[in-house]
């Protein structure tokens, strides 16, 4: 696990990408009403949502469009959508509001710092990371998010019985993502290797395209142990 003070490699690097006029608007106006601000201690989720309710935690949403429909889907379960890029936490506030989504707030801060600092042990239904950055060059795979430091802290957060989905189109990260999860103590795989895409993740246009164009994508779903099946 990631100690309090420590430092970590980040998986991404700031970079200025395009800004429409109403992605700036609605990261103005909207993320005071639908954002929760990063703070070093846990944070209270229950008065954020007005509710106690199954909580499901998703890293790097880029432009939302994903998350929101998950979200819209499952009304019963409170969403959180943790993003850097300024573009994609204005896209996702525009479909909060366009969508009515109570069930979803947006924190803008890196994803290890808010597991770390404002989610409490034990206390997430899930996790899902789809398609992170998969940092192609073999000099670069240091910054891959999925790393078992990373996985120990974030496997911490979820509460026994809750689960991990991960997705990737790249083969080589897909491979590292199940070597990483398989050897993190507390999670289980559900499946023999790789998992078929479940059916509460939609598939997105980019993924769509990349499978009309042959390309794989590999979806791993694991759960969280309860304390009779971890080892000891």
């Amino acid at each position: 696990m990631l100690p309090q003070a420590s430092r970590h490699i980040r998986s991404f690097v700031m970079r200025r990408g395009h800004l429409s006029d109403g992605q700036r608007l609605a990261h103005q106006t909207l993320l005071p009403r639908w954002g929760i601000a990063y703070q070093a201690q846990p944070a209270d989720f229950d008065a954020a949502f007005g509710r106690r309710a199954p909580r499901v935690l998703e890293i790097g949403f880029g432009m939302g469009d994903t998350t929101a429909r998950i979200a819209q889907e499952h009304p019963q379960t409170d969403f959180v959508g943790v993003e850097v890029y300024t573009p994609g936490v204005g896209a996702l506030l525009r479909q909060i509001e366009a969508r009515g989504l109570t069930n979803l707030r947006v924190v803008q801060h890196d994803a290890v710092e808010v597991l770390r600092d404002m989610i409490a042990p034990d206390s997430l239904a899930g996790v899902n990371v789809f398609f992170p950055d998969p940092w192609p060059k073999k000099r670069h795979h240091k910054r891959r998010l999925i790393q078992p430091a990373f996985v120990s802290l974030l496997a911490s957060r979820i509460e026994p019985g809750g689960f991990v989905h991960c997705a990737t189109d790249w083969e080589d990260y897909a491979w590292q993502m199940l070597e990483v999860l398989s050897g993190e103590a507390l999670l289980a795989n559900t499946a023999p290797g790789f998992a078929q895409r479940p059916a509460h993740r939609p598939p997105t246009k980019f993924e769509q395209r990349g499978l009309r164009l042959g390309h794989g994508v590999w979806d791993l779903l694991f759960n969280r142990r309860t304390m009779e099946e971890t080892p000891r």
